[in-house]
């Protein structure tokens, strides 16, 4: 583990300045960390990078409990979801104030927060504009609950999430998920699927995709930003597999572009997701999960976090 830490002036054990830069420096094609260093510094933050998985949610815990006011997040929504965990685990919600940098390869929570980049990141912690949002909290049979500030995605998407390398990624950026999607249509059958809500709605079935959004949403008109202030999840689950023989692009046109014909909505606080014959995987804002029953729910407006002006606090 790699911290750069301002001294205390008094002499004593060092500390962090009220403001931490959680750096992932492989995140995306590792182009960024030199970039972002130095905003941080310019800007007054203290430095944590990690080295491993797990490294963010210990360090998001430290800084909470040595009395950071923000907390930014540097990578892609796997480090941010990290970040949220630390937070979580050192009962920081509502003390901590948390900024998002985007270095990963997709970045579908900064772009749905109204942030465009690394440097607008920065330029959006010092304008100052937080709103309270949801957070999103699954909990699994015999394992503890873990937090998602985006999604929670089930089958096709998951499989192929787990399968992109970080070779892939370098290569091709967010399309090597696209790539490794194409590849995992012809050898995905389906999941059988059991959804029941709070509000006493079931769907069962053969799902090929299932998404539980807080701050993202399956497409409408081309938007991907769910409603992150009004205490529900948007469910969004696709029961048609399109055919092997459609062309690659199709496919995934058909499959994430709005058109399936066998597409079942739904507004929820909180369901049961159970998997009929056997675990798979759950991406958690990129965090996979394996299980075969989930239960998730929303913890209304617990989240404050830094928004730039594009963001929508009542999408349509």
């Amino acid at each position: 583990m790699s911290i750069e830490r301002q001294p205390r002036v008094d002499g004593g054990h060092p500390a962090y300045s009220d403001r931490v830069l959680i750096l992932n420096p492989v995140s995306g094609n590792s182009s960024h960390a030199t970039r972002a260093r130095d905003l941080a510094v310019d800007h007054g933050f203290s430095i944590l990078e990690t080295e491993e998985e797990g490294d963010a949610i210990e360090f998001a815990a430290e800084a909470a409990r040595d009395g950071a006011a923000v907390v930014a997040a540097c990578g892609g929504d796997g480090t941010v979801n990290e970040v949220v965990r630390g937070l979580v685990e050192a009962n920081a919600l509502g003390d901590v104030t948390l900024a998002v940098v985007p270095a990963g390869t997709g970045n579908n929570f900064a772009g749905n927060i109204g942030i465009e980049n690394i440097e607008h990141a920065f330029e959006v912690v010092d304008a100052g504009e937080t709103r309270r949002i949801d957070l999103g909290v699954v909990s699994v049979p015999d394992g503890p609950s873990q937090p998602f500030v985006n999604s929670c995605i089930g089958g096709l998407t998951a499989e192929a999430s787990a399968a992109t390398t970080p070779d892939s990624k370098d290569r091709f950026g967010v399309l090597a998920y696209v790539v490794t999607t194409l590849q995992t249509i012809s050898d995905y059958d389906g999941m059988p699927l059991r959804v029941e809500t709070a509000g006493d709605e079931t769907w069962e079935g053969d799902a090929i995709f299932a998404l539980v959004g807080n701050g993202r949403r399956f497409p409408v008109e081309g938007r991907t930003q769910a409603n992150m202030e009004d205490g529900l999840l948007d469910v969004t689950i696709v029961e048609d597999k399109p055919t092997v023989s459609l062309a690659g692009e199709a496919a995934v046109q058909r499959i994430f572009g709005g058109d399936t014909a066998n597409i079942t909505r739904f507004q929820t606080p909180s369901l049961t997701m159970s998997v009929l014959d056997e675990r798979v995987q759950f991406s958690l804002d990129g965090e996979m999960v394996t299980a075969d029953s989930l239960q998730v729910e929303t913890r209304e407006h617990v989240l404050d976090i830094f928004v730039g002006e594009d963001y929508d606090p009542a999408p349509e």
